[in-house]
């Protein structure tokens, strides 16, 4: 056979639900590599013939293969910090009371205003590595920090330079309907026309984001403010996603619903209704419990209602200064279980299978099957279910973006 890489004496999870096992798991197997894409996978016993001396064959010492993580939600580019509101929490305070006070979303707003690019890059770049050493290989990177045209445009082409620099694949997403800034206070309408008359064509133009957002919520913008952006983003060809039912049950998912969004994120007072919405239209619940977890919510999303109605289920860090400052996506794995009920092999598919399906990626990576671009995690474990389990232990041994390692411990 002519393939690129072997790996031999490696235990794979695959992830991919049309093999046996919650996790598609296959102990003892091989998986080879050609032009960067997984050509043949499967157990060791079945493998074809092939020369050692003409290919690298790797040999994985019983480790675990997954597919490469993914954050399919963080807010990555940003400047400052919020441990003075995180303070106050414990004083007292609560987010919606911070955030009608000119804090939350927009202290970071002012930080990153002033930061030069030197030093968001440089910021951006640590957390990348962190998030790397975790065995993530894609990564979503919201903007929403700058809340103008010209420093969300900033914050997104930094987004897509890091990208290009940095061994991580990154998704970009604007998400300039995040808040409303100081200098619009009491003319929300007219800031939503900003965002929809200028700043979206300016950065569709530039081919800076992936996918627009909108923070659709009590304390930010109504529905038909979202369906303002959401068409706009539409025409000018862009796919949409949606924070919605973090706080209160607008009815934010069944309108991301009907405009076919990748996602919906948060969700922990989506109804049933809601999920079903999302059922019929193919979205992903986006599951953030490092925000559950910081801000100490007590209301959960309704697993069981998403389980019931066979929506996919993603897991993301929501990595930012405000409510989720946990630049971990491992931890997420294990939050997920712990503080959402989801089982270890839900909260892996979590951040594979269907964290590439929330960024509309999914017929490419998320699992270890033939024809998929073969971004890998290989790890000191001896079942999957540890990923889960445990914290703190940097199981990774190796990275492999499209076959190629990439970081190594």
């Amino acid at each position: 056979m002519e393939w690129d890489q072997l790996w031999i004496d490696i235990n794979l999870a695959t992830m991919d639900p049309d093999r046996p096992g919650s996790y598609g798991e296959i102990e003892d197997a091989a998986l080879a590599v050609k032009d960067g894409r997984i050509a043949w996978v499967g157990p060791r016993s079945e493998l074809p013939e092939f020369d050692p001396l003409a290919m690298p064959v790797i040999k994985g010492n019983g480790q675990w293969l997954t597919p490469g993580l993914v954050d399919c939600h963080t807010h990555l580019v940003f400047a400052g910090t919020r441990a003075s509101e995180f303070e106050a929490r414990l004083n007292g305070a609560t987010y919606e009371e911070i955030a009608r006070q000119g804090g939350g979303i927009l202290s970071t707003v002012k930080a990153t205003r002033a930061a030069d690019e030197e030093t968001l890059f440089q910021l951006g770049r640590e957390r990348l590595n962190a998030l790397l050493a975790e065995g993530v290989t894609r990564v979503e990177i919201k903007s929403g920090y700058g809340l103008d045209t010209e420093t969300e445009h900033k914050m997104l082409s930094l987004a897509r330079h890091l990208g290009e620099v940095h061994p991580l694949d990154v998704h970009t997403t604007f998400l300039g309907a995040h808040a409303l800034p100081a200098e619009y206070q009491g003319r929300q309408q007219a800031y939503v026309d900003l965002v929809c008359d200028e700043m979206m064509p300016a950065i569709a133009a530039d081919n800076l984001a992936d996918a627009v957002d909108v923070f659709c919520e009590n304390i930010a913008f109504d529905l038909d403010q979202t369906e303002q952006v959401f068409r706009t983003a539409r025409e000018l060809g862009l796919p949409v996603k949606l924070h919605a039912e973090q706080l209160s049950n607008m009815g934010g998912s069944q309108l991301a619903a009907r405009h076919q969004a990748l996602s919906v994120d948060h969700i922990e007072c989506l109804d049933e209704a809601g999920v079903k919405a999302l059922a019929d239209s193919g979205t992903v619940a986006v599951l953030l419990p490092g925000a559950f977890y910081f801000l100490r919510e007590t209301r959960k999303p309704p697993v069981e209602l998403l389980r019931h109605h066979g929506v996919p289920m993603a897991v993301a860090s929501d990595f930012n200064p405000g409510s989720s400052p946990l630049c971990s996506t491992l931890l997420m794995v294990n939050m997920g279980c712990t503080l959402f009920g989801l089982t270890p092999a839900e909260a892996l598919a979590g951040v594979t299978r269907h964290g590439a399906q929330a960024l509309g990626v999914g017929d490419r990576v998320g699992q270890l099957k033939v024809g998929m671009i073969a971004d890998m995690a290989q790890w000191q474990i001896g079942h999957p279910a540890e990923l889960a389990w445990q914290y703190g232990n940097r199981p990774c041994r190796a990275v492999y973006k499209a076959g190629k390692v990439v970081r190594v411990s």
